[in-house]
């Protein structure tokens, strides 16, 4: 490719996304590649399900309706080439669908598809291995509970397909980053050795990633975009071969780039930013510039990369048991106290249903107030409320015995104390409980097919001398604080600083990023490891990791075991953790009078 600069499109963070972003994208001139990511831990085991029950399902069916149909003469007539792991846990299905609108609309499109990361039929022999789980040791699950095993595959496969003259990439499970970083691999001719390159082709990949989350959405300052946001702009990333870039928005749209919203996309579900392990690098943010370049213009430089591992991150997804809830609403005086009152009481009905029909007791339960800050935990500050909503919810072996709970919350309504009430319609029903199983695999026994219609060829990963070793990550020396011995003042941390948080798995991380680098060394000193942990003392009690990005003004903080088992294995309210870091920013950090925050 003759560019020197390419511009990617950021269209979609997952499976559900507005289909607004496509036709946006496609208004920006200098458009060359659209980018897809839908595909969450949970959706793939969703996928499965659907793929069960049809073989002819198991993809993002909206990215061919919603997405493609409506734009795919304007896609084909600017030349934009489309790459998206849409088709989920069956990707040759969803290419048939996409061949098919191509055929219908008489365009002449290529379409390809990358295939390999499917690993389900492998299970009975990753049980007889006995492969355990990466992070709690667990033994690897019972063949028969399994709905999906997946390997998180790498860039080159797509950009491969690219290079077989592909308009049209459709993976299975790949890392969120692979799309955009097969685009700059295939502009630019990058080389797997390319560390450094790699790297920020991934960083602008994880930048996109999300959508508008690097726009303004889910912004701390959220009040600067507040009047836009049914307009927001999605992201384009104008990447040079060098892996410097800018990102913006389209003209004339909704939200804001700042270096804000990208610090804050940045560190959006990262563990060590400076070992981010990806299949075809190991990013280190450590590094990272962001220069705000004027109005909605943000330049980021500084990536590093080193060699990749020799394996690739593996994820399953199987069953264990059922879960299940209902949502009340209570008000008037002590709604709070009726609330649990009334919580109580329905799930002591339900456990002598349950003994009654000689089934187990409950595994897990959980009575949540929404309005009353149970998320704050001993930091919760309300005397008492007027209004709450209340969610009890369990987990159960069976199904039946979500059942009783249910129909138990719902009898025990009559009988309760007074305020109850609730949004008519249908009564929850239980559903599977699915969790997540992760592992490492040789990427050598994983093969890799790019298949692009008028030809089939394989991958192989290009091999290394060495595997990656932390050891060759240099951790810089912690912030200092330099009092001159001025008078002193508690600033909230939100007046300092950016927060975003985000999960994997069962973990969550909290981004800080200091809004000016000067406040960095006070924030350092006050949210130490055992401070944060004591903020989500009722969520876990596993040690909190942490670490310093010093070319971002950034502190990052890894929690272990904090979402009840995370996505739909959890019964919290924010089985994510996306709303972590505002527990943080509400925290009193000790600063220099004369670094008083203008508000």
């Amino acid at each position: 490719m003759s560019k020197t600069t390419i511009s990617v499109g950021g269209a979609s963070g997952f499976w559900g996304e507005s289909a607004m972003s496509t036709a946006q994208l496609l208004g920006d001139a200098e458009l060359d590649y659209l980018v897809y990511d839908y595909l969450a831990e949970i959706t793939m085991s969703i996928l499965a399900r659907a793929r069960a029950s049809d073989p002819a399902l198991g993809y993002a069916t909206d990215f061919v309706s919603a997405v493609l149909a409506p734009n795919i003469e304007a896609i084909a007539a600017k030349g934009v080439r489309v790459l998206s792991n849409a088709g989920g846990v069956n990707p040759e299905a969803c290419a048939k669908a996409v061949r098919a609108l191509i055929a219908e609309r008489g365009l002449d499109l290529k379409v390809a598809v990358v295939t390999g990361d499917d690993l389900t039929a492998r299970a009975a022999e990753f049980a007889d291995a006995g492969v355990t789980e990466m992070f709690s040791g667990a033994a690897f699950p019972e063949v028969d509970r399994l709905a999906s095993i997946n390997a998180y595959l790498g860039a080159f496969p797509i950009a491969a397909a690219l290079a077989d003259g592909a308009d049209i990439v459709i993976t299975g499970r790949v890392v969120d980053s692979a799309v955009t970083l097969a685009a700059c691999i295939h502009a630019f001719g990058w080389s797997a050795d390319d560390y450094d390159r790699l790297a920020a082709g991934s960083v602008a990949g994880h930048i996109l990633e999300c959508g508008p989350q690097a726009t303004g959405g889910n912004f701390t300052d959220w009040e600067q975009v507040a009047d836009s946001l049914h307009n927001i702009g999605y992201p384009i990333a104008d990447i040079d071969a060098d892996g410097d870039m800018v990102i913006r928005k389209p003209a004339d749209t909704g939200g804001m780039v700042s270096v804000g919203t990208v610090a804050e996309q940045l560190l959006y579900e990262v563990g060590d930013a400076q070992a981010y392990v990806l299949p075809d690098v190991v990013c280190d943010f450590g590094a990272l510039q962001l220069e705000q370049m004027g109005e909605n213009r943000v330049h980021v430089s500084g990536a590093r990369g080193h060699v990749p591992t020799d394996t690739y991150k593996v994820s399953a997804t199987y069953a264990d048991g059922w879960r299940g809830g209902q949502t009340l609403v209570f008000y008037g005086r002590d709604a709070d106290r009726k609330a649990r009152a009334f919580a109580g009481a329905a799930l002591k009905r339900a456990q002598a249903q349950l003994d009654a029909a000689g089934l187990p007791g409950f595994t897990d339960t959980l009575i949540e107030l929404v309005g009353d800050e149970s998320h704050y935990g001993a930091r919760r500050e309300l005397a008492g409320s007027r209004e709450v909503s209340l969610k009890v919810a369990a987990r159960h072996p069976t199904k039946a015995g979500i059942g009783i709970l249910l129909r138990e919350t719902i009898g025990a309504a009559l009988a309760g104390p007074p305020g109850l009430t609730g949004f008519a319609g249908t009564r929850p029903r239980p559903s599977p409980v699915v969790r997540l199983f992760s592992f490492l695999l040789d990427k050598k026994s994983v093969p890799v097919t790019i298949d692009s219609g008028d030809a089939q060829h394989h991958y192989t990963p290009a091999g290394n001398d060495s595997a990656f070793d932390d050891a060759v990550i240099v951790r810089p020396a912690p912030p200092e604080v330099h009092n001159d011995g001025g008078p002193m003042l508690l600033v909230p941390l939100v007046e300092l600083a950016w927060g975003r948080s985000g999960d994997k798995g069962d973990k969550a991380n909290i981004g800080i990023i200091a809004r000016k680098a000067q406040y960095l060394p006070y924030i350092w000193a006050t949210l130490s490891e055992a401070v944060v942990g004591e903020r989500f003392e009722h969520f876990t009690n596993q040690p909190v990791d942490r670490y310093y990005l010093p070319g971002m003004h950034a502190i990052n903080f890894v929690l272990h075991d904090v979402l009840g088992g995370g996505g739909i294995a959890s019964l919290r309210n924010d089985p994510q953790g996306k709303g972590y870091a505002q527990l943080l920013l509400d925290i009193p950090v000790r600063v220099p009078e004369r670094m008083r925050p203008a508000h």
